[in-house]
């Protein structure tokens, strides 16, 4: 068993296309008990669930990975992402969000999750608002982490990131553009000493 199957089996949703649908979705249902053949398109849109998890990786030496924001160029960040469902575990969470923003998967044995069990509360940049409920402006986001090898292969997911780069820690947080990505940065020496 490869550590792809792992993650499979940790997603139970994996291969659902639904799983990592986008905000508008299409589901087509049946429009009567007569007509069980017809289908009618509907489409529900689905909001951000104002929860995420904020993924540091490093290295034994404190270097740190930060990858750019597609939709932002310059913009330098840890892994992050929201929770697909309001009851999915935030380990499961971060596993998704690092295999599908990195290709690394967390596998519990040579590369395991730590979680900090710390959570920020901060005000959703309002150029990202639209991507949740109406009136929603806050999230809660839970810090993660993962210690790799310098030379472990990174696989960008191309729709979200453009590059990626290794500093060492101090230079990475001054290179983030979230400040909480910033201060996890800063804290990972304290954490790895724990």
């Amino acid at each position: 068993m490869g550590s792809e199957f792992f993650f499979a089996a940790l997603c139970e949703n994996y291969s659902d296309p639904f799983f990592y649908g986008p905000k508008l979705r299409t589901y087509n249902r049946p429009i009567g008990n007569r007509q069980k053949h017809r289908n009618q398109r509907v489409q529900v849109t689905v909001h951000k669930i104002p929860e995420s998890v904020l993924v540091v990786i490093h290295t034994a030496a404190l270097e740190v990975l930060l990858i750019e924001r597609a939709d932002r160029p310059g913009f330098w960040q840890s892994v992050t992402g929201s929770l697909d469902a309001p009851d999915e575990p935030l380990a499961l969470t971060a596993a998704r969000e690092l295999f599908e923003e990195t290709g690394i998967v967390a596998d519990g044995a040579a590369i395991a999750l730590r979680d900090w069990h710390v959570a920020n509360v901060y005000e959703i940049y309002p150029t990202w608002r639209h991507r949740y409920a109406p009136g929603v402006t806050l999230n809660t986001e839970h810090v993660f982490s993962v210690c790799v090898e310098r030379d472990t292969a990174i696989t960008l997911s191309a729709r979200e990131h453009l590059n990626h780069l290794w500093l060492p820690y101090l230079a990475a947080a001054d290179r983030c553009f979230s400040s909480s990505n910033a201060e996890a940065i800063l804290q990972l020496p304290r954490h790895l000493a724990a």
